[in-house]
């Protein structure tokens, strides 16, 4: 079974970024750890650790500051929230031919 969750040092071992940055990135809430009652240290799920390697990618090899990684990150996220939209639009169009075509 694939592991669920990180841990913060997990996290930072990983991809090499420090505590500062990834706080900053909590702060702004462009990265949302979890925290579960019965563990009190943060956890990072594998949607945010993709996140935190998109960031990288843009801050490391595309030369992007923070405040462009976050206007970057909230229009992917708007993309694909209005490709969710569309989708469900075209499910439901199809049903309405296919209801019509009987």
């Amino acid at each position: 079974m694939a592991k669920e969750y990180w841990t913060l040092s997990e996290v930072i071992e990983i991809f090499q970024m420090d505590e500062g940055t990834i706080s900053y990135l909590e702060e702004e809430e462009i990265v949302c750890p979890e925290c579960f009652d019965e563990q009190p240290a943060k956890r990072f799920s594998s949607i945010e650790l993709e996140k935190l390697r998109l960031i990288k990618v843009l801050m490391e090899d595309m030369d992007v500051n923070l405040p462009g990684v976050e206007v970057i990150l909230r229009m992917r996220e708007n993309m694909i929230q209005m490709r969710r939209q569309f989708d469900a639009i075209l499910e439901d169009l199809a049903g309405q031919v296919k209801e019509s075509m009987k």
